[in-house]
């Protein structure tokens, strides 16, 4: 079953177009693969697809169940079951982890939540990250390491059970540990919700333990190939270069 299709898509920053036309699938239960050289427009599709503000479409639509969501605001998409992780996440002096989580959790169903229950889904949640329990208490990110920063977004993935989660290099700047963990936490998201991923990444160390279904590569703001997880093998070995001047 089909659950996002970004159809044609055009969009950029003020007068700057920074996408071409994109077009992908992803369906439901699916893991996608989106890699490119660096500021190939990436990043760009996660956040279009997110809604931010920042981006306007200029061509296309983004539907997502089969629903035209290309106007809709971030909030709304969230509600829906999109989930974004950011390449550096912010700092939220004054709010804790723990309060953030359950407010966005009640803020996509719609419902209050007991607070034994999600005091468990959290205990559960960061056991899996292998986090320190006090983390809950701190504010958020604030003062955290890259790493920390990093397992608090798979946190919020794990807790949240998005339909769908974009991924933006949440490997960045992880050691090889910090990326064992967070691959595991991507794993549970994916055994326990049977959500589908759009990973955006540099290194496929993350994906040792998934399934790959598709891999996009996109370069100058268009895809320029497709594939299975055999051509995340032939960039680990060739590199881009050969993919930077076409267009399917």
């Amino acid at each position: 079953m089909e659950l996002l299709r970004i159809d044609r898509l055009s969009a950029g920053i003020e007068e700057k177009e920074l996408l071409h036309g994109v077009s992908l699938t992803v369906g439901s239960g699916e893991t996608h693969i989106l890699m490119g050289p660096n500021g190939a427009g990436k990043s760009t599709i996660g956040l279009t697809v997110m809604g931010s503000p920042e981006y306007q479409v200029t061509g296309g639509r983004i539907l997502f169940e089969g629903e035209d969501i290309t106007e809709e605001s971030a909030d709304r998409r969230a509600k829906r079951g999109i989930f974004l992780s950011f390449q550096n996440p912010v700092e939220i002096p004054g709010l804790s982890l723990s309060d953030f989580l359950r407010n966005a959790m009640e803020q996509v169903s719609g419902k209050r939540l007991k607070l034994w229950d999600f005091k468990k889904q959290l205990r559960a949640a960061m056991d899996v990250l292998q986090m320190d329990a006090a983390y809950a208490d701190r504010d958020l990110n604030v003062g955290f390491s890259g790493g920390e920063k990093k397992k608090a977004e798979i946190l919020q993935l794990l807790m949240l059970k998005p339909k769908l989660a974009i991924l933006d290099e949440t490997d960045s700047g992880l050691d090889v540990d910090a990326v064992r963990t967070v691959s595991a936490g991507i794993a549970a998201y994916r055994e326990q919700c049977g959500g589908s991923l759009l990973i955006i990444t540099h290194n496929t160390k993350i994906l040792e333990s998934l399934t790959v279904d598709r891999t996009h590569i996109i370069a100058d703001g268009r895809i320029t190939a497709e594939g299975g997880a055999e051509l995340i093998d032939e960039i680990n070995r060739s590199g881009f270069e050969r993919y930077t001047e076409r267009a399917i």
